[in-house]
């Protein structure tokens, strides 16, 4: 039976160290604790263990209070009530409620470019060249704003300065990525990589909890061997690991300017 739960990788994993044949000497609550290692790792380590999301914030007075009360740290949006499991944040974009007048040089823009394309009047490629010119000079007097984020603290850190750039009510749009929820999504519970890590992590820990006997002689002359488990564990996993790293790690996101 192929795994959508918990429960079903937990079975799954029991019966591959040979239970209900063998006795797997591993308490309920350490499965539980390796089980969360794993889908930990899977979702550090495996491209479909986040997914790329989009979420907006409007800007409220307590944000730039936030910044006024210590401006030296700068202002930063708590993520906490809007999704705790954003493993990364990339980009930020800025939508303001401000109009654009007659006057402003995209407003042109927008009134002439149909008519300009239309007539031929210097065609796609002048059109182009033109935008590109504007992009440039638009972020070098307005760059991009420098951001911080961390897991740990799971706040958005905007270095700009709060009282003059930004406004209440205008909207923040941030690009992240995010943790896939496996409660919501069981097909994560049938990955492979999940199956035989998590397979491996019991093996681990079955071994570590047998080590306590070692060397104490059971009747008809067996013993335990704990220490063989957690080296046959540990090789399995460093097998995994470096598999994951190879076959399934986004690549680095290099910056470019």
């Amino acid at each position: 039976m192929r795994p959508n739960t918990r429960q079903d990788l937990k079975d799954y994993a029991l019966r591959k160290l040979g239970a209900p044949v063998i006795e797997i000497n591993v308490d309920d609550s350490q499965i539980e604790d390796r089980l969360d290692d794993t889908l930990q790792y899977f979702a550090e380590y495996h491209f479909d263990g986040v997914e790329k999301l989009y979420y907006r914030h409007q800007i409220t007075q307590a944000d730039i209070d936030r910044y006024n009360a210590d401006p030296m740290n700068g202002g930063y949006i708590p993520l906490d009530n809007i999704d705790s499991s954003i493993v990364s944040i990339i980009r930020l974009f800025r939508f303001s409620n401000q109009t654009v007048n007659l006057f402003d040089v995209r407003y042109q823009m927008a009134l002439n470019d149909f008519y300009g394309i239309r007539t031929g009047m210097g065609g796609m490629a002048n059109y182009d060249i033109t935008k590109r010119h504007l992009t440039l000079i638009q972020n070098m007097l307005d760059p991009e704003k420098a951001i911080r984020f961390t897991r740990v603290t799971n706040k958005l850190h905007i270095d700009t300065n709060w009282k003059e750039d930004m406004n209440v009510s205008d909207y923040l749009v941030f690009e992240c990525y995010s943790a896939i929820d496996p409660e919501s999504y069981g097909e994560i519970y049938d990955s492979m990589l999940v199956k035989k890590y998590f397979a491996a992590m019991l093996k681990r820990q079955w071994g570590q909890n047998l080590s306590k006997f070692e060397g104490i002689q059971l009747p008809g002359g067996v013993s335990f061997n704990g220490a063989q488990l957690v080296e046959q564990a540990n090789t399995e996993i460093e097998k995994i690991e470096e598999e994951a790293q190879l076959r399934f790690e986004l690549p680095i996101d290099f910056m470019t300017g």
